[in-house]
This record gives C-alpha cells, structure tokens and sequence, in this order.
C-alpha cells in the first residue's frame, strides 16, 4: 500500500514542477533599463560623454596647433631667419673656451686642478692661422681662479687618418708666455701657439689636425688636444666689390664668387641692426656653375617689418663651403670673410614688402593643416553644438 501512493506521487511530479513555469512565461516583464527605449538609443552617462567631448577638444587643439605653428615658423623663408632663433651661429669668429679638469694619459681627471683652453677657430681655408692657449688655475680653496705655474714640454700637430692610412707629417708647435704670437701678455700664465697649416708639411692634408699637448701643473702631466678641420683647397673665391638690391620685397646682399669647382655652396652671412644687435641669418644653398656667380643674402621683407630693426642693417662675418657629399670631410672652405662687409644705404622700409613667405610647398601643407583644423572643429560643434569652439592660438576656423 505504501509502494504504491509512492508511486502515484512520483507519476504526478513532472506536472506540479511544470505548473510553475506556466505561470511564469504569462507573468509581465519589466522594462529594459540599459536596452533600447521606443526605439531610441540609450542616453549616455554624464561621464562617457565627457569623455567624448574630451577627445574632440583634444583633436582640435591638436589640429589648431599643428596649423598656427607651422605658419608661425614658415612665415620667413629658410634662407632668411631671425637671429634670436640661432644665436650658436651669431659670431662664427670667436675663440672658443673651455674649461675643464686636468687629464693625464690615463684619461682620468684631476679635480684639483683646472685647464682653461681657447682655440681662435675650429674650421681653417687654406692660407689661414688657428691660435691655441691653455693655462692652469685653482679650482677651489682660499683663492679660487689662482693660475698655477705651468710647464709646457711637448706640442705636436699631425693628420688625423683612417686606420691603415699613412701618418702625416708632424709638426711640433712652439707654446710660450712671453707676449708674442698667440700670447698677448707675457707673464700671465696662459701658454699660447699658433698653427698655419699651409706653411707647414700639412699643406696638402684634408682633414682633420690634431694637436696634442703635453705640461706639467701643480706637479702631475696632463695633456690637452686641440682639433680644427683643414680645408687646404679654395674652390671659389670672392671677386669684386658687394652691393645690394631690393629684390621682391626683401633686401638682398649680393657677393660675387669666382667659382673654380662647380657644385652645391652654402653660404652664410650675419646682419646686425644699426646698434650692433644680431638680428638675422642669412643663407645661401644652391648649385653654382664654373665662373663668375652671384650669391644674394637676404634679409626677408616681413622680417624687417616685424622685428623692427634701426636701419641701417650691416652684413658681417661670411663664410662657405662647397659641400662634398657622401665623404669625408664633408666640405671645401672658401676664404671666409671676418667683420664688416657691407652695410645697406637703406634708411627706411620703402618699398619692403610685409607679406608672408609663399611658395608651392608652403601653401600645400598650409591647405591641408587647414582642413585638418576646420574638420576637427566642425566635429566638436556637431556634438556639443551649445558651446563655443575653444580659443585658437592663430584666429578663428574659417
């Protein structure tokens, strides 16, 4: 009897347990709260969408700095540009100084003691001289800046060459504080030397001359190298007097060159202002045939307007090479021209132009930077059309 209601209570299961699911496939469902609503997408939380807006910002500022620098920094030419972007280059002709711890051979330093170095030039044409001097001084103490007495006891310059290449003549240099030479004040402890390569036997070397110099200091050796490259060929020279022409809205210093070796020269002249200031740089880079040639240094009409400068201008301290690709050196000096070379008649900015600088691949990139900035603009004020564009660096999206 019990077996059997067991049974009857197993047979009768599946339909009390499939009564339930009945009843709940015809309860009613709740509405979606992250799904689609009437059909509309869901709206986005504060957050995302700030985020969003963030990213857009973002492309345009990019986009707008991208096109207002590359204007900025293109409105003058490459060949013509402001001094204050280049004062490395501003006076090519003054020695240069270092100053650093006495090293010995075993190239470890000596705190103790310091060398202060000058050498007039780094770059020599043929038939010009470089100057060197050194002396030791205190570095620390109860006098600091002392000069220690000093012996030089060894100077020789001699070809820097390629492994396996022949050794150069060596020439010994004759260091002195006697107020001479490269010395101007005798008894000063500075040592001083010059170095002429073309009255030397390294009249026809190419390259790069070494000069190591071998002292004592505060009773240790030390040794100091001096550098300079040699250019012992002139393939151009300067013939006849400067002058000057308002070409195209820009004043144009114009040099004649006697061309022996034809190639690709450049050119570089300084010009300060009537007070002295440096105020651009000026640049040649172009082909020259055989012969007589023109070189124009140009000083950019806009530039003059906008740098303001008391006229009139000077050009000053000029110096090229004919460029030698793909060797070593890389370069042939042509005598370089030191201090003054010709100052302008101008006395106003009549007939200057103020324009930009235009050419083919400036308002290429002008065009498509432009774009780029108006569809980064156009982007932000369709998603957020309540808010203005943000401030652009160089006048507003047109």
């Amino acid at each position: 009897m019990v077996t059997v209601l067991w049974l009857a209570l197993r047979d009768d299961e599946p339909a009390l347990a499939a009564a339930p699911v009945a009843v709940n496939s015809a309860q009613p469902r709740g509405p979606a709260f992250f799904g689609q609503v009437d059909g509309r997408p869901a709206p986005q939380l504060p957050s995302e969408r700030a985020r969003q807006r963030q990213q857009l910002v973002d492309n345009y500022a990019l986009a707008d700095h991208t096109y207002c620098s590359y204007r900025e920094g293109s409105m003058y030419p490459a060949h013509s540009r402001p001094m204050s972007q280049n004062p490395d280059q501003a006076y090519p002709n003054r020695p240069v100084l270092e100053t650093n711890p006495m090293r010995g051979d075993d190239r470890r330093s000596n705190p103790g003691i310091l060398i202060q170095t000058s050498q007039s030039r780094v770059f020599l044409a043929a038939g010009e001289t470089v100057a060197f001097s050194l002396r030791a001084v205190e570095p620390q103490g109860a006098a600091p800046g002392t000069i220690l007495p000093m012996v030089v006891t060894r100077a020789i310059a001699a070809g820097l060459v390629t492994t396996g290449g022949r050794a150069t003549t060596q020439v010994p240099l004759a260091f002195a504080d006697d107020g001479t030479g490269a010395d101007p004040v005798a008894g000063d402890g500075a040592f001083g030397a010059v170095l002429t390569p073309g009255q030397t036997g390294l009249a026809g070397f190419h390259g790069t001359i070494r000069t190591e110099v071998r002292y004592t200091a505060g009773g240790r050796n030390g040794v100091v190298i001096f550098d300079v490259i040699y250019s012992p060929k002139v393939p151009a020279v300067w013939a006849g007097a400067p002058r000057e022409v308002l070409e195209d809205g820009s004043l144009a210093f114009v040099l004649r060159a006697e061309v022996r070796q034809p190639g690709r020269y450049v050119v570089t002249g300084r010009v300060d202002d009537a007070r002295g200031r440096p105020f651009a740089l000026a640049t040649f880079n172009e082909v020259l045939g055989p012969g007589p040639n023109d070189i124009n240094l140009i000083v950019f009409g806009k530039l003059m307007h906008d740098g303001a400068p008391a006229l009139p201008l000077t050009l000053r301290d000029v110096d090229g090479y004919l460029l030698k690709e793909n060797t070593d050196p890389d370069r042939e000096l042509m005598p370089r021209l030191e201090g003054p070379v010709l100052t302008s008649r101008a006395q106003s900015l009549k007939g200057v132009s103020d324009a930009e600088w235009s050419s083919e691949e400036r308002d290429r990139y002008l065009t498509e930077f432009a774009r780029d900035r108006k569809g980064a603009a156009a982007e932000l004020a369709k998603f957020d059309p309540s808010q203005p564009l943000p401030p652009s660096a160089c006048g507003p999206v047109k």
